[in-house]
């Protein structure tokens, strides 16, 4: 309670961290990271501050561990003495180390996601952070914690605070200065059972005694003591930990290589909130001719410039929608620029590039389109083609640009503004280039753009928000709603039932695009049967995902709502 109410007046958006301040061990250490990463400072100062927060850290948890051992009977088998201060403070001083070395990529990741906000590192690192809680739950509680793996009672405790503590991240989105400390506060008694639980299991399975003799498992008991002591020195609990990190970079490099694939966009997209004199949304039927008998005449020419994202090739990803839009001048952007002739140059993988690299090219393309055309270009763009668009749009301010659509945009990229020379900016680029090594992109990955991030995506990115002339719509997969901010969306933005990227490729989504370009505005009713999904559950539901999702992201230091 009181780290919400100090919140309340330092950094509102950051208080579903603070229920987290009394977890469970792996919990904590987690919430000490990524304050610690949050401010994002040089070698020395980060160096102090991490041997403060490993004191302080480990002498909360030895002090908890005390209160909460069960007072078993002196004859109760499933019972220890409770430890003395000084070794329960060293073996949780050995628990916080180790969580933080392990955690350390989940941090990492949660700091990518700040400079540049997408679901692929977010939906990455959950799991890593829950298996290696899970792995660690019952560190710090009896002899030699590390050489057992957790029983399943600590493992439960630790994933039922972790349902609490986003539960408690849901409401706080909802409430006033008031209701989040009370929820805290609640918060925090759930954390206070947590640790009469999770330590009453962990003793309970450190003070296993073997059966009678007479029994028939003392045979098999026998079998596991002689077994346990050939593995009295082997680190069962790290192994565990390091062996959740393994199985999700295992996973990610078969993504890589195409033996595992996700689907970015669902066979059936469903939209979100869509109302507003500028804003369209899917025709009626399956072509844009049905959608333009909702609510008048379309325009009849124009321009469109697509913009693809990372990764992504040229030039045929505009086929699509030209083939909706035939009485327009449809052309995708090249990220290796235009030839001597002023056609977009072909290439088979967009490369890394910096953002103002990104913005000026796309501008130079913009005014090509523009004379070619004879009209004001609309632009569609998706994934890192948002992060050129507002580049574009913020140092080219008077391009003739008449509409923009963004497609699994990057939203309030750039939180923790530069990471160059820091610890935390370190960290990242050594696991952008691990990432990179085992990706079809090279050692360097996205290097280059997380660093132009860094620099200027915040300060765009904030001059393009506060425009106002400008029509535009975004579309937003479900799955991105883990890196919103928990704030109202616009009624400007859509949502669908999908992942990040590739929604340039789905049906249901060219429909919409195709819609809103050729000027159409359909009822909520339309919206509802044409994508398949109604819009307002799609919209409480990514509310509650980004709500929820907030509590295991980076700190928030400024305000997370536009305009606030």
């Amino acid at each position: 309670m009181a780290e919400a109410m100090l919140l309340t007046f330092l950094a509102p958006s950051a208080r579903p961290l603070a229920p987290q301040v009394t977890a469970l061990p792996p919990l904590a250490a987690y919430h000490d990271l990524r304050w610690l990463f949050a401010f994002n400072q040089p070698w020395l100062g980060f160096t102090g501050v991490l041997l403060l927060l490993v004191v302080a850290r480990s002498a909360v948890d030895a002090v908890l561990v005390m209160l909460a051992w069960p007072r078993g009977g002196a004859g109760d088998e499933h019972s220890l003495p409770r430890p003395r201060f000084m070794a329960s403070l060293v073996s949780c001083a050995v628990l916080t180390v180790l969580v933080g070395l392990v955690m350390s990529p989940v941090v990492t990741l949660m700091f990518g996601v700040a400079l540049l906000p997408f679901s692929w590192p977010y939906l990455a690192a959950v799991p890593i952070l829950l298996g290696t809680a899970v792995a660690l739950s019952q560190g710090g509680v009896g002899q030699a914690w590390w050489r057992r793996l957790p029983p399943v009672g600590t493992a439960a405790w630790v994933i039922a605070s972790f349902g609490v503590l986003s539960l408690s991240s849901a409401l706080m989105a909802r409430l006033d200065t008031p209701g989040v400390v009370a929820v805290a506060g609640l918060a925090g008694v759930v954390d206070a059972r947590a640790w009469y639980g999770l330590t009453t299991a962990a003793v309970r399975a450190a003070a296993e005694r073997p059966p009678h003799p007479w029994q028939w498992r003392a045979a098999l008991w026998r079998m596991r003591l002689a077994l346990r002591h050939r593995t009295t020195w082997v680190p069962m609990a790290p192994l565990a930990a390091v062996m959740v990190l393994v199985l999700v970079v295992g996973m990610a490099r078969l993504a890589f290589t195409g033996t595992v694939r996700f689907d970015p966009g669902s066979g059936g997209t469903g939209a979100g909130a869509l109302t507003g004199a500028n804003l369209s949304g899917p025709g009626s039927g399956a072509s844009t001719a049905s959608a333009k008998a909702v609510s008048g005449p379309a325009r009849v020419s124009g321009a469109v410039l697509v913009v693809e994202g990372f990764g992504s090739t040229c030039c045929h990803s505009a086929n699509s929608l030209r083939a909706a839009e035939p009485h327009m001048v449809v052309r995708q952007f090249s990220y290796q620029g235009l030839d001597a002739a002023g056609q977009p140059i072909p290439y088979d993988q967009a490369g890394n590039m910096s953002i103002q690299v990104l913005g000026d090219r796309m501008a130079t393309q913009v005014e090509k389109l523009y004379r070619l055309a004879g009209a004001p270009v609309d632009i569609v763009a998706e994934s890192e083609g948002t992060l050129g668009l507002y580049a574009m749009l913020a140092r080219h301010p008077h391009l003739p640009v008449r509409s923009v659509v963004l497609l699994s945009p990057i939203v309030q990229p750039g939180q923790l503004g530069q990471a160059g020379g820091t610890v935390p900016g370190a960290a990242l680029t050594t696991l952008n280039n691990l990432v990179g090594g085992m990706s079809p992109y090279g050692r360097s990955g996205a290097q280059e753009l997380i660093d132009s991030v860094s620099e200027v995506g915040a300060s765009y990115f904030g001059q393009v928000s506060r425009e106002r002339g400008l029509s535009w719509l975004a579309v937003v997969p479900l799955a991105d709603a883990v890196t919103l901010p928990a704030c109202p969306m616009p009624q400007s933005v859509i949502f669908v039932d999908a992942f990040h990227g590739g929604l340039l490729g789905d049906p249901s989504v060219q429909r919409i695009v195709a819609a809103f370009l050729a000027g159409v505005t359909p009822s909520d009713q339309d919206l509802d049967a044409m994508a398949g999904g109604s819009q307002r559950d799609l919209r409480s539901a990514a509310e509650v995902i980004a709500a929820a999702a907030a509590a295991w992201r980076m700190p928030d230091l400024h305000s997370a709502c536009l305009g606030s």
